[in-house]
């Protein structure tokens, strides 16, 4: 019997996950409200309050998980991308851990992690696989050889798709976090009734910068012609910007799939939580002849599930990081 620690804390949530021979059996994630006061992630704040959620989380995980943590065999945690001084409440939790029960460790890359979450629960991908990226920080297509033989076909040249959302839930006046906001009033809102530029990159790539401006503009002429133009729209404005962001991620998405000959398509990620992209992705499946894998909610936003079933198929490999591995705030893929 393997059993692996998972620890993430590449940005704003706590989480501790166990996983016994493959198989999650605890998944805690604990989550941080003061940032809604300041409409975004402060990097000091979370790193502070990880420290006050880290223990109180491993403890709850290896509770639920109904085992001592003398039986843990090794502790996997995120080195990186992330905030670096986030990444580092959980690195050196991680190292004390191994080092005061004589365990190994592993390191585990983010976004990697994301893509390995589909391995949690069946139905499973099979190799090689397309998976689309997508989170606030990040927005790639990768070509998913083996389990860390991974390669980045396409990415943004700018801002993540995740950005654009927030961003825009900003523009709006929603509160922090506004993704899942902007997803809500899309549902009840008209996807064509705003048209949105799409931006013609080259190759695989993606860019959101020019979107971005584009609604920054747009809101403030329609505001300055009617005061009540937000309130009176704010439906078929989230369902218009909500649609451009995924047909621009899933025209590339087809694009790609399409050049690689690969019918195995996924998204990961915690825009990959969206309603939207969910049935759209879907709805392309169907046209396309794809088999679509789309992790569970709490598998797609940041969680430590995700980086024990990384650390266990590294277990297996006896990959492990030495007690001299210092988190990195970015970290090659």
């Amino acid at each position: 019997m393997s059993v692996i620690l998972g620890i993430e804390s590449s940005c704003d949530e706590t989480s501790a996950s166990v996983c016994i021979d493959g198989k999650i059996v605890a998944n805690i994630i604990a989550n941080q409200t003061i940032h809604e006061l300041y409409g975004g992630v402060v990097p000091e704040l979370a790193s502070r309050v990880h420290q006050q959620n880290i223990v109180p989380a491993v403890h709850q995980a290896i509770n639920v998980a109904k085992i001592h943590k003398k039986q843990i065999d090794a502790v996997a945690f995120t080195r990186g991308p992330g905030l670096l001084g986030s990444l580092l409440v959980g690195t050196c939790f991680a190292k004390a851990f191994a080092l005061a029960n004589n365990i190994p460790l592993i390191e585990v890359n983010h976004m990697q992690a994301h893509i390995l979450a589909h391995f949690i629960e069946d139905p499973k991908p099979t190799f090689p696989f397309l998976c689309l990226t997508v989170s606030g920080g990040h927005t790639q297509i990768v070509l998913v050889k083996d389990y860390f033989d991974m390669e980045i076909v396409g990415e943004t040249l700018d801002d993540a798709a995740g950005e654009a959302f927030d961003k825009t839930a900003k523009i709006l006046g929603l509160p922090y976090p506004g993704g899942p906001l902007v997803d809500k009033h899309a549902k009840l809102g008209d996807p064509n009734r705003f048209k949105f530029p799409e931006p013609q990159i080259a190759d695989l790539n993606f860019s959101f910068s020019g979107l971005k401006t584009a609604i920054l503009y747009f809101v403030r002429d329609k505001v300055a012609e009617n005061p009540n133009f937000l309130e009176q729209n704010m439906d078929d404005i989230c369902a218009s910007v909500q649609s451009r962001i995924i047909s621009i991620l899933l025209n590339k998405l087809k694009k790609a799939a399409l050049q690689y000959g690969i019918k195995d398509v996924s998204i990961a990620g915690g825009v990959s939580a969206n309603s939207g992209l969910r049935n759209s992705i879907n709805a392309m499946a169907q046209t396309e002849g794809w088999n679509v894998f789309i992790p569970k909610f709490e598998y797609c936003t940041d969680n430590a599930a995700m980086i024990a079933i990384a650390g266990y198929y590294k277990f297996l490999k006896g990959d492990f990081a030495g007690q001299d591995v210092a988190p990195m705030a970015r970290m090659p893929f």
